[in-house]
């Protein structure tokens, strides 16, 4: 349930914005009533950075992940009031591969998508997703994403993860995804190759398709800067309404409206793993999940409708 101070900051959001406040008036104001345990969860992480840890292989860091949860919670509960549904058809043990359209440059979708998982499934488990190795270069943001379960994108990564019978997350649109136009929005980019299928092929691994509908109002793009996305490592680097105009205010996440959903697993054991050569099959199963995820995007914009009331 929404919690009084996270109805505090989105009534003070759009109370700024009713009252004619810019928008960035309108996120300054958000931020002033900001949860206490939101607070405390920033600090605690500025503080965890700078002091000695534990973490996996990956780089995964289950206490730091468990120190900045109130801060994720407040976004998925009120920020963004995300609706989850069909998380029961995650496995909750063994290996599973989650497929997702992606958006918003940096990955809050795979930060909600774990979160609903976390929250809502009735055995929780945290899931790794892979993530194009730039984002590595970016000073502190590198090390959040490591530490909060996020793995350099590599065909490598993901066989071992899943033969460590993990849940793994990827984006095959890649930065397609995140790159395209706001006129492009939920209008799914190509697959590749099917590298993720051969993947799950080759592993066993169930496919389950995820859409994500409100990441793609977070940031939404209105042109490139390609010299500062050369600085910087990245594929491109996005003007946004808020950013850079706002300066570093205009990093703040839209407050969007989203809607997840999980969709049926799509069995690949029965295939066998010399099957991820058939290149036929590889082509058909691809597709099979763009079209189921292309599909509940557009049914979900409709259930969602505004991406801002």
């Amino acid at each position: 349930m929404t919690t009084a101070p996270a109805v505090a900051v989105l009534r003070a959001f759009r109370g700024a914005l009713g009252s004619g406040a810019s928008l960035p008036e309108a996120l300054a104001e958000a931020a002033r009533a900001l949860p206490r345990e939101a607070r405390e969860a920033v600090d605690a992480t500025r503080r965890r950075l700078a002091g000695d840890y534990s973490e996996d292989e990956w780089g995964f860091d289950e206490e730091f992940a468990e120190a900045i949860r109130p801060l994720f919670d407040f976004l998925y509960e009120a920020w963004w009031r995300v609706e989850a549904a069909g998380v029961e058809k995650v496995p909750g043990h063994g290996r599973a591969l989650l497929v997702a359209n992606h958006a918003g440059v940096l990955p809050w979708d795979a930060t909600m998508v774990s979160l609903a998982i976390l929250r809502e499934h009735p055995l929780p488990r945290y899931p790794r997703f892979l993530v194009l190795d730039w984002a590595f270069e970016l000073p502190y943001v590198s090390v959040a994403i490591r530490k909060l379960g996020g793995v350099v994108a590599s065909p490598y990564n993901a066989l071992r993860l899943l033969a460590e019978d993990r849940l793994v997350a990827v984006f095959p649109e890649g930065s397609k995804g995140t790159g395209k136009p706001f006129r492009d929005r939920y209008r799914l980019q190509r697959f590749g190759r099917g590298g993720f299928v051969e993947i799950a092929l080759r592993t066993g691994a169930p496919i389950v398709p995820v859409a994500v509908v409100g990441s793609e109002e977070i940031y939404p793009k209105i042109g490139e800067a390609p010299l500062l996305g050369r600085l910087i490592g990245a594929p491109f680097f996005p003007l946004t309404p808020t950013f850079p105009l706002l300066g570093p205010l205009g990093l703040v996440p839209l407050p969007s409206k989203w809607r997840i959903e999980f969709c049926d697993p799509i069995d690949t054991a029965r295939y066998g793993p010399e099957a991820a050569a058939d290149r036929r099959l590889v082509f058909e199963l691809s597709e099979r999940v763009r079209d189921t995820i292309q599909r509940k995007l557009l049914e979900n914009l409709v259930e969602r409708g505004s991406a801002f009331l």
